[in-house]
C-alpha cells in the first residue's frame, strides 16, 4: 500500500529510535529529538506507540528496551519478591558495617528496608531515609530517624523531589547504602527514574563513605538515569552469583568487594 512521504518518514523515524534504544540501552527524549530534528512532542508520541506496540518500555524521560524489565521501577511489593535469600543476607553484611552512634542513610530500596529491620535494636544509631516503609517500620525503635520531605513517588515509597533534596543539603553521614537498578561497572550506577536519581547522588555526595549493597544480576545492566560514576563507590556488598567480568572489574577499580 503506497503511503505518503510524512508517514514513510514517521515509520522510519521510529524504526531508527528502535536501533538506538537497542544498542545504546536507554534513550532520551530530548537527545531523540535533536538526531531527528524533530519536537519532543513528537518523540514522546512515538515512544508512546512504540511503548503500546510492545516495542519499548516507556519510562520517565525516556525509553529502554523491552528486555530490561528488571530495570523498571517496580512497587516495594514487587521487588519484594525478587532473590529474597540473597536479600537477607546482603542486608546482615551491611549492618555488621554500623558502628555506634553513626548516622546512616537508606533510600527506598528491598535491601535497604531489609537493613532498617535489622537495626531495630541498636542504639546511638541515626537513620536518614526518603522512604516512608522504613520510617514507619523504625517508630517504636530505639533508632533515632530523620525524614524527609517531598513530593511521594507514584511507584513507590519514596519521598523526591526539590523538598527531599533541600532537606539533605542540610546534613551529613558516615555510611550510604546505595541500592542500583543497574550497576555497569565502567560507566556507573544506574536507575531508570530521573527523580531517584537525583536523591541517590545527593545521598551520596553528602556521606563519607558509599556502599552498594544489591544482587548480583544487577551488574552489567545500565539503566537510563547515571547516579554516580563507579569511582564514588567505596565497598560493594553482593551475592556470590556475581559474574567474573564485574568482580575482575570492581577489583580493578579498588573497591572493597564482600560476596556473601
Amino acid at each position: 500500500m503506497w503511503l505518503p512521504q510524512t508517514a514513510m518518514l514517521t515509520e522510519e523515524r521510529r524504526r531508527a529510535i528502535l536501533r538506538v534504544i537497542e544498542e545504546d540501552g536507554h534513550a532520551l527524549v530530548r537527545d531523540l529529538a535533536r538526531r531527528f530534528h524533530t519536537s519532543l512532542i513528537t518523540i514522546r508520541e512515538d515512544l508512546k506507540l512504540l511503548h503500546h506496540q510492545g516495542e519499548v518500555e516507556r519510562v520517565h524521560g525516556g525509553a529502554l528496551p523491552v528486555t530490561s524489565r528488571a530495570l523498571m521501577d517496580s512497587s516495594p511489593q514487587q521487588r519484594r519478591h525478587l532473590h529474597r535469600q540473597e536479600t537477607k543476607r546482603i542486608a546482615a553484611a551491611a549492618v555488621q558495617m554500623i558502628g555506634n552512634d553513626q548516622v546512616i542513610i537508606l533510600d527506598c530500596a528491598t535491601i535497604t528496608m531489609e537493613i532498617a529491620r535489622h537495626c531495630r535494636c541498636l542504639k546511638g544509631l541515626t537513620i536518614i531515609t526518603n522512604a516512608l516503609n522504613i520510617g514507619a517500620e523504625l517508630v517504636d525503635s530505639p533508632v533515632e530517624v530523620v525524614l524527609t520531605g517531598g513530593v511521594l513517588g507514584k511507584h513507590s515509597f519514596s519521598l523526591l523531589g526539590p523538598l527531599a533534596e533541600e532537606t539533605l543539603r542540610k546534613l551529613r553521614a558516615d555510611l550510604f547504602f546505595l541500592v542500583p537498578d543497574g550497576f555497569d561497572v565502567p560507566y556507573g550506577l544506574t536507575t531508570p527514574n530521573l527523580l531517584e536519581a537525583g536523591m541517590k547522588r545527593f545521598m551520596a555526595e553528602l556521606s563519607r563513605r558509599v556502599v552498594v549493597a544489591c544482587d548480583s544480576d544487577k551488574f552489567g545492566k545500565r539503566s537510563l538515569s547515571l547516579v554516580v560514576p563507579t569511582a564514588a563507590v567505596h565497598e560493594t556488598i553482593t551475592d556470590k552469583n556475581i559474574s567474573k567480568r564485574p568482580l575482575i572489574q570492581l577489583r580493578e577499580a579498588n573497591i572493597e568487594v564482600r560476596l556473601v
